[in-house]
């Protein structure tokens, strides 16, 4: 359980592009492919650095979902995920160049709606997600949690990939060890998850040599789902077992600063050590 695994591949030759699409030109790193953005007028000046590469991230206003928006924000035009407008705008202005992306992402038209106004997009990172309500039917449970965890990520995906595809883009999955491990007290969630691991790993062969498609499984996080989780399990929650939201987010710069040359495919995350109770 405390270790970092990798999947390290090289793309294969394109199979050409679809159909309006452009030829991708390999062999250039991710970040030649720049946009130039507005400056966020409550941000220091950035007329010296309005060219950046733009990254969509979902879930993006709290817990590893902020914590991923900040690893990134220091060389990214970053559009900030979120359901609550008055929060994501919160978000954005606190980051030196960010833009709203305000969308219930279960809810098709208001993300059709949030996506139209995508020109230009780098990396696409999945980090928002929802445990089981605890006081539905299994039914809607499960309905829920697939909802939320698997088809709004595979709708979005869907929408962005024309935009992805002119740009050689990366698709980052956050997905969790419970996509690779089932246990007995996760149900609907660990099963939305393998969901999510299966997703990600036929989109990663379907856009092959076009789309970068990277799943990061990190183990518990320190964060206020887990704790839900834990107290729902009826657990004494531990801190120092757990990894913080930076260090995941440490990880997910790294995967998105793998040349386009190479992908990491799939990368593992858990504490080294525990320190004693």
């Amino acid at each position: 359980m405390r270790h970092l695994g990798v999947l390290l591949s090289y793309p294969r030759p394109a199979r050409g592009p679809g159909p309006g699409q452009q030829e991708p030109q390999h062999g250039t790193h991710r970040h030649s492919y720049t946009a130039t953005v507005p400056t966020n007028p409550l941000s220091p000046d950035l007329t010296n650095q309005t060219r950046r590469p733009v990254a969509l991230v979902t879930g993006a206003t709290r817990g590893l979902g902020r914590s991923i928006a900040e690893a990134l924000a220091s060389d990214h035009h970053l559009l900030i995920g979120g359901r609550e407008a008055d929060t994501v705008q919160g978000v954005v202005n606190a980051l030196p160049s960010a833009a709203p992306f305000v969308a219930n992402l279960t809810d098709e038209q208001e993300t059709e709606r949030a996506s139209a106004g995508v020109g230009r997009l780098d990396v696409l990172i999945h980090c928002a997600g929802i445990i089981p309500p605890a006081d539905v039917s299994l039914r809607d449970a499960w309905r829920r949690v697939l909802e939320t965890n698997v088809v709004a990520v595979a709708h979005l995906t869907d929408l962005l990939l024309p935009t992805l595809r002119q740009s050689v883009g990366l698709v980052v999955v956050i997905n969790s060890g419970s996509g690779l491990n089932a246990y007995g007290d996760t149900g609907g969630y660990s099963g939305s998850k393998f969901a999510l691991t299966s997703f990600a790993d036929g989109l990663r062969e379907a856009e092959r040599g076009r789309v970068r498609v990277s799943s990061v499984h990190p183990g518990r996080i320190d964060t206020d789902m887990q704790r839900e989780l834990q107290s729902r399990a009826g657990r004494s929650y531990v801190e120092t077992e757990h990894l913080t939201a930076d260090a995941v987010a440490a990880v997910v710069r790294t995967v998105v600063d793998c040349p386009v040359e190479c992908l990491v495919e799939s990368v593992t995350v858990r504490p080294w050590a525990r320190l004693p109770r």
